[in-house]
């Protein structure tokens, strides 16, 4: 039986050679690219071709550095032919096709890991979680380099496997709800207590019993732009708020920060955005919840900040998108993402936009 694993193991990495292999395609009309100093260099895509190439004949064989093999790593993370966003600061932009031009379908943020499925010119075909589109090549780390730096960057998250997963101050069925975490929602693990674990979510730490989430260790994906949802009747400005507020998703969180492309915390990003359209907020999520009209869940429209915490203690802001979702500054995992608007309970909601 292990010589069978053994067999088939080497089949499938000879067979990603052959595959990764087949997908080059020029980036120059004949293949190279002939600089004024009359030397011939190769475009990008031969130097992704082999470098993909060389990713796939490094995993079949063993790091002596490192725990993890390439194969590990590729098995590991998920990832067949792994890319990284080599950006230094924002986000790289996910696009329909090859093409500038071409709408947006999502943002890697620094750091974060694709599978590169071919090469079309300067543009590299990818998938990242459930984003799939092109990206510009140059700005993606690959082969060794990649599968290296992958390793610095993977993470372990507590994936809920029930709904309504209670996570409590202190690890035990008598200690006070902290907050209630929907299926299918990710938490930061922190540490292995046991039968319980201990988590975080919008920085806030709590302990969660291990029986009812999935321990996996994963790498940051593409963030998705879904489009919200708007409804009927809404004023140009809530559309404004959103469309402005989407093109921060992949930013980073930074506590105590108030810079939207370079580093907010959650209050600092609502503040940031609502300043731009007149209304000025204070630099704290509780403050940011008596300012404005309450209102309730059902009555909610885009530009519309809901408030999450502990029972009645305020901890957390958003910015309501319409559709059942927001946006907002997480943690320093997540950086600014899109959410489902009841992942956890809100404790209230405010107006602060009025048209």
């Amino acid at each position: 039986m292990k010589s069978r694993i053994i067999q088939a193991f080497a089949l499938i990495c000879c067979g990603v050679v052959m595959i990764s292999s087949c997908i080059h395609k020029p980036f120059y009309s004949a293949g190279v690219e002939t600089p004024t100093d009359g030397k011939t260099t190769a475009g990008i895509s031969t130097v992704l071709a082999i470098n993909m190439n060389e990713t796939y004949k490094s995993a079949c064989v063993s790091d002596s550095n490192s725990s993890i093999t390439g194969t590990q790593a590729a098995i590991v993370y998920g990832y067949n032919n792994i890319g990284i966003a080599n950006i230094s600061e924002g986000n790289l932009n996910v696009r329909e096709a090859a093409d500038e031009n071409s709408s947006l379908v999502g943002k890697m943020p620094v750091d974060s890991a694709c599978d590169i499925l071919g090469i079309e010119g300067e543009w590299a075909h990818i998938k990242s979680g459930e984003v799939e589109g092109y990206v510009l090549a140059s700005y993606l780390m690959t082969g060794d380099e990649a599968l290296a730096k992958a390793k610095t960057l993977v993470h372990t998250v507590a994936t809920v496997k029930t709904n309504g997963l209670r996570v409590r101050k202190d690890a035990n069925t008598d200690s006070e709800i902290i907050m209630t975490v929907s299926e299918g929602e990710q938490l930061s693990f922190v540490e292995d207590m046991g039968d319980w674990i201990k988590v975080s979510l919008d920085n806030e730490e709590g302990y969660a019993y291990k029986e009812y989430v999935e321990i996996t260790d994963e790498i940051r994906d593409a963030m998705t732009l879904t489009e919200a949802r708007y409804g009927e009747g809404v004023s140009d400005v809530r559309v404004a708020i959103i469309d402005n507020a989407l093109q921060y998703v992949g930013c980073p969180y930074v506590w105590g920060g108030t810079s939207l492309a370079h580093g907010c915390d959650c209050s600092g990003f609502t503040m940031g955005i609502m300043s731009q359209y007149g209304v000025y907020l204070p630099h704290s999520s509780r403050a940011q919840a008596n300012c404005g009209t309450r209102v309730s869940t059902s009555e909610l429209k885009p530009g519309d900040l809901l408030f999450y915490g502990s029972g009645n203690y305020i901890s957390h802001v958003a910015i309501y998108m319409g559709g059942g979702q927001i946006v907002h500054a997480s943690d320093s995992r997540t950086g600014i993402i899109i959410s489902n608007a009841f992942y956890r309970t809100p404790i209230c909601a405010t107006r602060v936009i009025y048209d």
